[in-house]
């Protein structure tokens, strides 16, 4: 990989990480697109590390958040007579939520990384969940807020994540329609989808450089470390400015231009799939 298609790749998973339309489906279109084998092991590494970057800015944009969120968690652990505090109540729900998605990804990780990196998969994905994006973007009432958020939102929210191992699904739309149906307001469940997300795919980094550390080197035919390293630093940087506009988005619109577009790619995807304009692997 050279450092152009690193840096290119970066900016779509940083903009598109937290956006309900789906980081990997996107970086499995123009993997392909770009020449790469996409379920191969060295490109499904690539893939998962370098979203970290949106991760670790998103971390930085919500640190005072965090902060005072683990601080509470930490002292209602020590000390009994301080777990009613909300903070303390949103920390463990957050630990709850991040469980479902790290049991099934192992468990299916195989699965994962092959048979659902087809570009089939993708396009369905887009299609059919915009639909279910739609309903919840309608039929949520929202009168319930950050400080309402329970362990069992959290974990029903949680579960549905594990849709998002799907590329196409959005791991961000997943959280985000679980969390409308909850009847959880919109910034707050766009919130509760970047404190979910810290784990998971900062979980999914570690696995991926771990066991995948030789497969991605250059000098065993992998895409290269200084192009991962590279795209993950432009991830950081345009994830940086998504999470701001996103925050600052969904506070005045609905989800409705993310399920029209998430509608077109996926028909468009279908038109160059069947017309074998591009191979679904």
């Amino acid at each position: 990989m050279n450092i152009f298609e690193a840096v290119l790749l970066g900016a779509v998973e940083g903009f598109t990480e937290f956006l309900p339309i789906s980081s990997t489906g996107h970086l499995t279109i123009l993997e392909k697109l770009l020449g790469y084998e996409i379920d191969a092991r060295d490109i499904t590494a690539f893939t998962a590390i370098i979203q970290s970057g949106a991760v670790l800015a998103t971390v930085i944009f919500l640190r005072h958040d965090i902060v005072r969120i683990v601080t509470a968690w930490v002292r209602g652990v020590m000390r009994r007579d301080l777990r009613a505090n909300a903070d303390y109540r949103f920390g463990w729900a957050v630990i709850l939520g991040s469980i479902p998605i790290g049991i099934v990804g192992l468990l299916f990780q195989d699965t994962i990384e092959t048979t659902l990196r087809s570009l089939w998969f993708v396009a369905g994905a887009l299609i059919v969940y915009s639909g279910v994006m739609w309903f919840a973007d309608h039929a949520a009432t929202q009168v319930r807020h950050v400080g309402d958020v329970t362990w069992k939102d959290t974990l029903i929210i949680g579960t549905v994540q594990c849709l998002a191992l799907v590329p196409g699904v959005s791991r961000s739309g997943a959280t985000m329609t679980a969390g409308l149906l909850r009847d959880l307001d919109r910034v707050t469940v766009t919130k509760l989808s970047f404190f979910l997300s810290i784990p998971a795919l900062m979980g999914a980094t570690v696995l991926q450089t771990v066991t995948e550390f030789d497969n991605i080197s250059a000098d065993n035919g992998g895409v290269g470390w200084l192009p991962t390293i590279v795209a993950t630093v432009t991830s950081f940087v345009v994830g940086w400015f998504a999470v701001s506009w996103l925050l600052k988005f969904i506070a005045r619109h609905s989800y409705s231009i993310f399920i029209v577009y998430r509608v077109v790619l996926g028909a468009v995807l279908m038109v160059l799939l069947t017309t074998n304009v591009i191979d679904a692997r």
